[in-house]
């Protein structure tokens, strides 16, 4: 059972509607599944169309933000719960902290650097859930691609490409979560000895 979901997903508001579109639909499809969604607590772009979609649907959302972003304005005034910490590394903390899943949405520079931390400790056995990549549009082709290259020059294993699932559509982001057969902590040890 799915109860709480972690979205990591860009700000900007100058992206292609599709973007906005598809975040919109998540955000109303985990509403309608009855799923809690923690999130960056952004007003703009990719987290705001995503948290008017929960809200719009009679969704359960937090926000989760430093407090330097809310002195810049940037807090999502619609959003009724709203945790504010010290620093972004808290707020990454507290954004995967008991959740059921974890689900990247297209993003900036913030985004990747959330979701390749959130992977780097799946790796290393220190976070075991679900890590879905929303691929709208082909937005994380290059990124996927990369990733297979790391593999191909063995920085990383064969195996490391099973700490992920893409998906193109937000249709297919529950059914991700609900197959996905976990990774074992123990696997630690394929982070060494390439």
């Amino acid at each position: 059972m799915i109860k709480t979901v972690c979205i990591f997903c860009g700000s900007s508001p100058s992206v292609d509607s599709a973007f906005l579109d598809a975040a919109a639909e998540t955000g109303k499809l985990l509403a309608l599944s009855g799923i809690h969604v923690k999130y960056g607590c952004g007003a703009a772009g990719l987290m705001g169309a995503m948290a008017k979609g929960v809200l719009d649907n009679k969704g359960k959302i937090t926000g989760i933000i430093p407090a330097f972003m809310v002195d810049m304005g940037w807090s999502n005034s619609n959003i009724s719960t709203t945790l504010v910490t010290h620093d972004m590394r808290e707020r990454k903390r507290l954004m995967i902290s008991n959740v059921d899943a974890v689900i990247a949405l297209p993003g900036g520079i913030g985004t990747l650097e959330e979701l390749m931390e959130v992977i780097t400790l799946k790796q290393l056995g220190r976070f075991n859930k679900p890590i879905i990549i929303l691929n709208t549009q082909d937005f994380y082709n290059n990124l996927l691609v990369f990733l297979d290259d790391m593999v191909n020059k063995q920085f990383m294993r064969e195996i490391h490409k099973k700490l992920w699932t893409v998906v193109d559509s937000p249709s297919e982001i529950i059914s991700a979560i609900l197959d996905n057969t976990g990774w074992n902590p123990d696997e630690i040890k394929y982070a060494t000895n390439i």
